[in-house]
């Protein structure tokens, strides 16, 4: 009597697309770039102002291994700088979690068909993880995100890259001009920003194209100049009261 062959999935050899896998958005050059240093190393921090493309390319790297097979698992973890605690929002894990990843499953939407990302997010290859959920878990065969890492504190940082596991690499997204931590000097990103020149497999790109509207780098460097004048202003309301 002839066995049965096993039809397990550790059992199954995993089917490398031959074709590249087809985006509706190209990078550009600057992009390609950094998307090559990404795969040369273990962990890569994202540099740039609002616009450069930072979580595009991040979701592009990581939505072009899924596909292609390279790792099981995309996990995306952001911190959620809130005066409301996670826990006290009303759903499940994601529910509580869709204002902060809003923006990155519109960049999966923008790279490829909403659907077919809608169905790796329900099967679980796109898992979403908030940071205080981080601590304990191991990720190997993974592609993680850390989206607004500006916001990440020391402990928090620490606590996040040490989650890497075996055949996992980590992109962390951030802009240190943006930090809405009350102490700017609490956020953990400007700090392993440094930290690249001195750690092996740990590169920091900084991305200097702006892919909104033009006006959006002028109000940015103009807001940026001004920084000590507008943040002394209050708003006392039409009334004047």
């Amino acid at each position: 009597m002839t066995s049965k062959p096993h039809t397990d999935d550790v059992y199954r050899p995993k089917r490398i697309p031959k074709n590249p896998i087809k985006f509706k958005l190209q990078l550009n050059a600057e992009q390609k770039q950094a998307k090559q240093s990404i795969l040369d190393n273990t962990i890569t921090l994202l540099g740039g102002s609002a616009g450069s493309g930072k979580t595009l390319l991040a979701c592009n790297v990581a939505l072009d291994g899924l596909l292609r097979r390279q790792y099981d698992k995309i996990i995306i973890t952001r911190p959620t700088v809130s005066k409301e605690e996670i826990g006290f929002l009303p759903g499940d894990l994601r529910e509580k979690m869709d204002p902060w990843v809003q923006p990155i499953y519109q960049n999966f939407f923008s790279l490829y068909d909403k659907v077919k990302v809608e169905k790796l997010i329900e099967d679980g290859k796109i898992e979403i993880v908030p940071v205080s959920f981080m601590r304990g878990r191991t990720f190997l065969d993974s592609m993680i995100i850390v989206d607004e890492a500006q916001n990440v504190t020391h402990e928090q940082m620490e606590m996040i890259t040490s989650r890497l596991g075996l055949r996992s690499k980590m992109m962390v997204c951030g802009d240190s001009h943006q930090t809405d931590l009350k102490k700017k000097s609490d956020s953990g990103f400007k700090f392993l920003y440094s930290a690249s020149t001195k750690v092996k497999n740990l590169e920091a790109i900084t991305l200097t194209a702006n892919h909104r509207n033009e006006i959006v780098e002028d109000l940015l460097d103009y807001y940026q100049e001004k920084k000590e004048i507008y943040s002394s202003f209050s708003f006392s309301g039409s009334n004047g009261k």
